[in-house]
């Protein structure tokens, strides 16, 4: 007896910068479904991107909705977030969005709302949740007592960004690794932040401590002249350093009596991050099972990043 076909789902993208591209590429990869649409106010980029993609493209958003789809990723500008959302939901589609889940508290909980309202699936694309050397170093740490938690995004000011600051542009990736390596929330804030542009942050020392005890710090800005994505985890017994862009994941055991200690290196998985996003947000799709990375963990980490944004800000 041969098992029941899946069957096709009709994807479409919001915003055709570069994650809307890159995850309608992916989209179209992927067996089981079908890149359908695309919608991109404008023009240029929009014509650009469906000649690329070979699918149906849209200016407006009303048109897009028409198109029957089954999920949507909404890559678009994140003050677009809730309206976008909202009505995909009402309108029966599944949605990922992109980080950060919405600008403001109250626009998180209006998504999450219509999601719960609507029997609909809801995540958000935390994409470094899926980083091969983020996980390989997480399961290094299942089963121990983590003290301190430290991770380092730093590189030049990307152009394609404008008065977005760093803390919601970088932070809120590893303000969602540290939620989900402790296994905690986040019970302490301390931030400090300095401007290079008036109109946004572009430097940030973020500390922080989990309900759980782990203390944990992150460096990100936008003056190192070059990119570096690291991260340390210390344990009670080992100690776990990995390179978020290299994918290398050495653990240092703990240190014996004459000061020596050894190293080995984790194994980490050849994935494509993105490919493993885009699977687990079609398997919740097709089995109604939670999305890894929920609405509710969008709201959380706005939350914190927010909470930043206001202690740095202080005189």
């Amino acid at each position: 007896m041969t098992g029941q076909v899946e069957r096709t789902l009709r994807a479409g993208v919001i915003g055709a910068g570069v994650m809307g591209r890159n995850h309608a590429r992916m989209l179209s990869t992927l067996p089981g479904v079908v890149l359908s649409d695309l919608m991109e106010p404008d023009a240029a980029r929009r014509a650009e991107a469906a000649n690329e993609l070979r699918c149906q493209s849209h200016g407006d958003f009303e048109s897009f909705l028409k198109s029957e789809l089954d999920l949507v990723v909404i890559a678009s500008p994140n003050e677009t977030h809730r309206e976008l959302g909202v009505a995909l939901l009402d309108a029966g589609v599944h949605v990922l969005v992109e980080k950060p889940i919405a600008p403001t508290i109250a626009d998180a909980q209006a998504l999450i709302a219509a999601a719960k309202a609507n029997k609909r699936q809801l995540m958000v694309g935390q994409i470094e949740r899926f980083n091969p050397a983020v996980q390989a170093a997480k399961k290094a740490c299942e089963g121990e007592d983590i003290i301190a938690i430290t991770i380092a995004r730093v590189g030049p000011f990307p152009p394609r960004m404008s008065k977005i600051g760093i803390i919601i542009d970088l932070g809120v990736h590893d303000i969602d690794i540290i939620r989900m390596i402790s296994g905690s929330e986040i019970k302490e804030t301390q931030a400090l932040l300095s401007r290079v542009h008036a109109e946004r942050e572009d430097n940030a020392l973020l500390q922080f401590r989990t309900e759980n005890n782990v203390i944990a710090q992150i460096n990100t800005n936008w003056t190192t002249p070059y990119k570096h994505r690291s991260m340390q985890i210390a344990t009670a017994k080992k100690f776990i350093s990995a390179d978020l862009m290299t994918r290398q994941v050495v653990e240092y055991s703990e240190y014996t009596m004459d000061g020596t200690f050894r190293t080995r290196p984790i194994p980490v998985q050849s994935a494509d991050p993105l490919r493993q996003e885009l699977e687990a947000f079609i398997r919740c799709v097709r089995t109604g099972a939670a999305p890894p990375i929920s609405g509710e963990d969008g709201l959380r980490n706005l939350e914190v990043a927010l909470q930043c944004l206001q202690l740095g800000s202080r005189p």
